[in-house]
């Protein structure tokens, strides 16, 4: 017996022989595509980010071209549309609390259209959890390509990377030890290149995960932006969306729970992102996969960082592409049985299948694993009394003697606060001190900003101490640095303990253990408690107010609660 064919989806608009086929294909044709072109081949979504708000993202018009021609090329039919766009660099309070609303612009846009496959421009920080995110809940065939990371920054002879300089640089400016016109003439040498920040930061970790996922094409994470290899990527995800919609392979069917895994330790292994546990939770709960912050821990352990990347070390994106990029990684988590080889990927091999064979040029780049670049480096989940639900502390991008640490906290009560006494030379603070920053989480800030890892005060920069631990219920960028605590749940606008700590109150910090506490009495914190009051929305109206009452704890993945779980690619009704 035959078996029988499922139609694709935009038969049920292009493939109708009355008068809502005639609408359909008639206003298509307005800007010359022939009749041939309805015959039943797959129609291809071709989600774009460009924006010229988003400079990271400013080169997706060619690159779109690119995966059209191999859409072209492979016998379908592409059509670009746009999406809402998010930019670290520009947008405010922070594009994180407009991620969950771009990936609902990208939901709506693949439901409603005619579209049976997709490609997703990804690039700066945002725009890849959004997408990816977006096409979860529908669960189409579908593969990201990210735009590549910047050439690297070259300042007076020596290398200087996307935020991670601009932190250093900052902080030497504050301190005194550069001048003005030298800040000013290294904001023109950093960023002379198409691409997002060259350093191993939330852009360049989350097209790691992009690859280690399977999601996207061997090679996505670290070609530069105008490698003419970058171009030849997009063209062959355009070929291969098309087989992959003929033999419906959609989303759900790459993002595994074993995708999730493998994904979790590359992170660990190129010293990735904390944005990354966020994200990854976030994309999971689209499709239903249990992914929760133990199996951060979990599987971070025992993984160390073999990229020696900024922020974490000396070099960029650039070098890592030259050295053997991602695959030159992954396949030594294959060779110490870190990784699930048999996963299905986007080109239709297994995980394994594409980098067994995978070289390395720079072991001073890519270290071997046995003599790692740094040794257990996976994310640490905290927990404790300050956080029952959990904090996330990057090791690898922390001092060591600080991992086990006593302090007086000196709090801020929000990052207003923080700006207004940070460089006050009466500020009560030394280097022993544990700074506190409250409200600046999901719902506090709102959007949970990467203000985590706040600056030094300007008086102890001056005596030469460069990190203190820092706790917050805030994100940290990819590119920053230090003994950072962040995304603390609850969170202080939650009613997380955090929101009762005072200054002088003692704080024990002990990573190696996973263990984070206030040495304040429960008496004391009843009392507390009891004074303190709920905060009001930021807004008593659109997008704002909608997030404030419907956003999870960053353990959750700081989604909305309703869109958890994927509602997938039903056909709407007729619009007529």
């Amino acid at each position: 017996m035959k078996k029988k064919t499922i139609p694709l989806r935009s038969v049920h608009w292009f493939g109708r022989q009355d008068i809502y086929g005639f609408i359909y294909r008639s206003w298509t044709k307005n800007r010359g595509v022939p009749q041939d072109q309805f015959d039943g081949r797959p129609v291809i979504g071709i989600c774009n980010t460009y924006s010229e708000l988003v400079p990271c993202n400013s080169h997706f018009r060619t690159l779109a071209e690119h995966v059209k021609a191999g859409v072209l090329e492979a016998g379908g039919f592409p059509l670009e549309f746009p999406v809402m766009s998010l930019g670290e660099t520009l947008l405010r309070p922070t594009a994180m609390l407009y991620r969950n609303l771009a990936s609902m612009d990208v939901e709506e846009s693949l439901r409603a259209n005619p579209i049976d496959g997709t490609v997703l421009l990804v690039g700066c920080d945002k725009t890849t959890p959004s997408l990816l995110m977006g096409a979860s809940s529908v669960d189409l065939p579908t593969i990201a390509v990210s735009g590549g990371p910047m050439l690297s920054g070259k300042y007076r002879g020596t290398d200087i990377g996307s935020g991670t300089n601009v932190w250093s640089m900052s902080e030497d400016l504050r301190a005194g030890k550069i001048s003005l016109e030298e800040f000013h003439e290294a904001e023109s040498c950093m960023h002379r290149s198409h691409g997002h920040c060259m350093t191993m930061g939330t852009a360049s970790t989350m097209a790691s995960m992009v690859e280690s996922l399977g999601i996207g094409m061997p090679g996505n994470a670290a070609w530069p932006a105008v490698d003419a290899r970058r171009n030849v990527l997009a063209r062959m995800a355009g070929r291969r969306i098309v087989q992959l919609v003929k033999d419906k392979v959609s989303i759900s069917k790459i993002l595994t729970k074993p995708a999730f895994e493998n994904a979790i330790r590359a992170c660990a292994a190129i010293g990735g992102s904390t944005n990354a546990v966020i994200h990854l939770i976030a994309i999971a709960r689209r499709l239903g996969v249990d992914l929760t912050l133990e199996d951060w821990d979990r599987l971070g352990r025992g993984v160390h960082t073999l990229v020696n990347l900024m922020p974490n070390g000396k070099y960029l994106m650039e070098d890592f592409a030259y050295a053997g990029g991602l695959p030159a990684v992954l396949r030594q988590l294959g060779e110490h049985k870190l990784l699930h080889r048999d996963v299905l990927t986007v080109n239709g091999l297994t995980m394994w299948d594409n980098v067994k064979d995978a070289p390395c040029h720079n072991t001073e780049v890519i270290t071997p694993f046995r003599k790692p670049f740094k040794k257990n480096t996976g994310m640490a989940v905290l927990r404790g009394n300050l956080c029952p639900g959990g904090a996330i502390i990057k090791p690898s991008a922390a001092t060591p003697g600080l991992m086990k640490h006593q302090g007086r906290a000196v709090v801020f009560e929000n990052i207003e606060d923080f700006h207004k006494r940070i460089d006050d030379p009466k500020l009560d603070i030394d280097e022993k001190c544990i700074m506190v920053l409250k409200n600046c989480g999901p719902k506090g800030y709102p959007g949970m900003a990467e203000v985590g890892n706040m600056p030094l005060p300007p008086k102890l920069l001056k005596r030469g101490i460069t990190d203190m631990v820092r706790i917050s219920d805030a994100r940290m960028s990819g590119t920053a640095y230090g003994t950072v605590i962040l995304h603390m749940v609850p969170e202080a606008a939650a009613g997380g303990l955090l929101a009762l700590v005072k200054n002088g109150d003692l704080i024990e910090l002990d990573v190696a253990k996973r263990k984070l506490e206030l040495k304040v009495s429960a008496a004391e914190i009843a009392k507390r408690r009891k004074a303190w009051k709920k905060p009001r929305p930021p807004l008593e109206r659109g997008y704002w107010r909608l997030y404030f009452d419907h956003v999870l704890q960053a353990d959750q993945g700081a989604d909305l609660d309703f869109l958890a779980g994927k509602s997938g690619s039903f056909v709407p009704r007729d619009n007529h």
